[in-house]
């Protein structure tokens, strides 16, 4: 973004809204681009972070397909990344849903030897390429027990003491690939020191398996990733075991590519501490916020008590723990101030809800030229229609 204020930029904008940025997306799907040309791997847009449909073929001219979580995510990829790769990963599959994940998913992976034996056969005969979710129990996540697949008791992979005890030799000639996945918006020291504890644990079975997807939290876009050292291993792994390295990362393909922009509603104090009340709400519109924890970046702000004038930022619902976080200004917040947050394409769109019945913010796009579009504004129908039956809709 240049040098403009936010209320140049955005103030015409109704507020609270998102804003994806065209040419940032495409500087991401270049650098992925780039770690597919030099080492072969294939490099999957996982739509849990980013589902935003519009910018699909966009990245589809870099990437190699999507990873789906489920049905819908399968159906979204098939329909709007056409002639791409469609995985599918899933803790548990429906018996409901399943037939239609075979129609549009070409990679199906189970998360325990008790799914691949109810739905491997079918899914082989229908030409599926199958695999199984390892857990190599290596945790290399601080801070982040939310998100440690590896934690003592996960849900999620097989461990190797399961796969001794679970997995008949019916069930591994079912298997054509083996995937991890176990990090969190991560550097990949974490994937060689993940990838060397995959290879003490299931390094016998490797040789006997077409590909490897090593899931997602790359954060191969980032500033100062080591991509080297990426290649280094992604390449490691393809000569020793011959077979196809795949990558599923969610956060690296819209990293800095969105901004939530908000107003200040209010100002209030309570025991010196200056709180300003936004229309946008971090339970409701970056749900990420309170569940990571994170403090996300602020235009023209500093984190933390830094700064001439210091405010509390949280959001106008009734959730007392309806907090963003602190940051410092150089001057004093006004009422109807435009305040934009940076880094608001990933998990923001795509896990926001309307608790309290906060309206959900509209979606722009700005395109590498500067120019804002509206791709979908919402109303009061969207609130209601997810709540009881018979709705009749109306323009509110």
């Amino acid at each position: 973004m240049n040098r403009q204020t936010p209320e140049k930029l955005f103030g015409d904008l109704p507020t609270p809204c998102y804003i994806i940025d065209e040419a940032v997306l495409r500087h991401n799907g270049e650098i992925l681009a780039g770690v597919i040309r030099r080492t072969g791997c294939k490099i999957l847009l996982a739509q849990k972070a980013f589902s935003n449909y519009d910018f699909y073929p966009l990245l589809s001219e870099y990437l190699s397909g999507t990873e789906a979580s489920g049905l819908y995510e399968a159906q979204l990829g098939k329909e709007c990344m056409p002639g791409k790769e469609v995985h599918v990963f899933c803790g548990a599959y429906q018996e409901t849903d399943f037939e239609q994940i075979l129609a549009c998913a070409d990679h199906i992976v189970f998360n325990s030897p008790g799914q691949l034996k109810k739905y491997g056969k079918r899914a082989k005969e229908e030409n599926r390429s199958i695999g199984l979710r390892i857990n190599p129990e290596c945790s290399t996540q601080e801070g982040h027990e939310i998100y440690d697949p590896c934690a003592p008791g996960s849900r999620l992979g097989v461990t190797r003491a399961a796969w001794d005890r679970e997995m008949t030799p019916e069930l591994v000639s079912m298997l054509d690939g083996i995937h991890f996945h176990t990090l969190c918006e991560q550097d990949a020291d974490a994937l060689e020191i993940t990838l060397l504890a995959v290879e003490e644990k299931f390094g016998d079975i490797l040789p006997r398996m077409q590909w490897l997807n090593m899931g997602g939290g790359h954060h191969i876009t980032r500033k100062g990733y080591d991509i080297t050292r990426l290649e280094k291993w992604i390449t490691y792994a393809q000569k020793k075991w011959k077979l196809r390295v795949y990558l599923e990362p969610g956060e690296a393909a819209a990293l800095n590519a969105g901004y939530l922009a908000s107003r200040v509603l209010d100002v209030t104090e309570n025991h010196g501490i200056q709180n300003a009340i936004l229309d946008a709400s971090a339970a409701c519109h970056m749900p990420d916020v309170i569940e990571m924890p994170y403090l996300p970046p602020l235009y023209g702000a500093v984190s933390g008590t830094e700064g001439k004038y210091t405010y509390r930022l949280g959001g106008p619902t009734c959730l007392s723990g309806d907090v963003i976080g602190d940051y410092g200004f150089d001057h004093a917040l006004t009422e109807g101030e435009v305040l934009l947050f940076g880094d608001m394409a990933i998990y923001t769109t795509c896990k926001n809800n309307t608790f309290n019945g906060m309206a959900l913010p509209s979606i722009w796009k700005r395109t590498a030229g500067g120019k804002l579009e509206l791709l979908r504004e919402f109303g009061y129908e969207d609130f209601k229609i997810r709540l009881g039956r018979n709705i009749v809709r109306q323009t509110v």
